[in-house]
């Protein structure tokens, strides 16, 4: 099953955000974040999503993906939610995001987005429906 769903949390002064159960039973006792490449917020996945991801990269030659394998390995950290759900985020990690206090969590499919609040609201707003709407169709949906 796909990770759905939109969920507004805050950072806390020890830079703990709250994971909601429905995404915990999916990503497992312990989870991957790390920087995501594409866009400013984090992303969260589960170890065997991260292993499938590390797997695909080492598969490459080392000279196409290396500043990929830096970007990506060099702030990821293997979490493990405590007994209200909350895991620490790194100061880097935050400050990457943008996130100030607010954050929304999202479900992308096969991972979680951490984003800055008034980050995901500008995503959302400015998204070009059309282009959208044109990636589906060129892929076949």
């Amino acid at each position: 099953m796909p990770l759905v769903g939109e969920y507004n949390h805050s950072i806390d002064s020890k830079n703990r955000i709250f994971i909601p159960a429905k995404f915990r039973e999916y990503l497992g006792e312990s989870f991957y974040i790390t920087r995501k490449m594409n866009k400013t917020c984090l992303a969260v996945y589960s170890e065997e999503e991260m292993n499938r991801l590390a797997e695909k990269l080492n598969e490459l030659p080392d000279s196409d993906v290396s500043d990929i394998k830096e970007f990506l390995f060099s702030k990821t950290i293997l979490v493990t939610p405590d007994a209200n759900g909350r895991v620490v985020l790194l100061p880097s990690m935050i400050s990457y995001a943008g996130i100030e206090k607010n954050a929304v969590i999202i479900g992308a499919g096969n991972h979680l987005q951490i984003w800055a609040e008034n980050a995901w609201n500008t995503e959302e707003k400015n998204r070009d429906m059309a282009v959208l709407r044109n990636k589906l169709s060129s892929i076949g949906l």
